[in-house]
């Protein structure tokens, strides 16, 4: 194996969702690099239909104050319609996933409060430093959608290789109305989702389980 190859299988082996971060700030030219990084995303006719807003400093903080008034005032509305269900493997990976948290961060299993609260980390991005709202062009539809898809594991990656944190967050995007209004973004963008990062914080227990993979034989299909 080349030695291209092995450096990106230990970037993506070395990827997870960090869900605990250091409040220090990270220099605006390491966000540049790993944007500018992730702009190379392959996309259907070279369109690159991804635009993206990162908060720093006080605006996290705002944006954090204005998440937190929308999920307790306002109706979810997010821009793409969310799964009706998680058949088969995808719901045991995804309980899999939940009760691996859970019992990292010490919350019984039927615990509502506790997971609760801990559901509403997501809306405090975590303690993270920045907030990076990701976004697509809504003419290009569901394909516009997937391209960015490749725009948020390459920006996830290039984060990994540079030291920092990241985590892809859906629920955020659940309150795409606000965002464009807090962020003064055209209706021409559909609201994906956010990603949190920053400098991990490697001590907190949310931060110390990884997922499974799903083997080669599940996920291939040579004919």
């Amino acid at each position: 194996m080349t030695d291209e190859f092995n450096h990106l299988r230990h970037t993506l082996d070395a990827r997870y969702s960090c869900r605990a971060f250091r409040p220090d700030p990270v220099p605006d030219a390491t966000i540049q690099q790993i944007v500018m990084a992730a702009g190379r995303a392959p996309s259907w006719c070279n369109a690159q239909p991804w635009k993206v807003t990162v908060t720093h400093g006080p605006e996290t903080a705002r944006f954090r104050d204005a998440m937190l008034a929308a999920v307790q005032d306002d109706t979810p509305a997010p821009d793409l319609t969310w799964p009706t269900s998680y058949p088969g493997a995808h719901g045991t990976r995804r309980l899999e996933c939940g009760l691996q948290l859970y019992e990292a961060v010490g919350i019984a299993r039927h615990d509502r409060a506790a997971r609760a609260e801990q559901s509403l980390l997501n809306y405090h991005f975590f303690g993270a430093p920045h907030v990076a709202i990701i976004q697509s062009e809504a003419a290009l539809g569901p394909y516009g959608a997937m391209d960015t898809g490749g725009f948020i594991t390459a920006f996830t990656l290039a984060a990994t290789a540079l030291g920092l944190g990241s985590i892809a967050q859906a629920s955020v995007a659940a309150y795409a109305p606000m965002i464009r209004a807090h962020f003064d973004l055209p209706d021409s963008r559909l609201i994906l989702c956010a990603i949190s990062f920053g400098w991990p914080d490697p001590d907190h227990a949310a931060n110390s389980f990884r997922t499974s993979r799903a083997d080669l034989s599940e996920i291939y299909d040579p004919r």
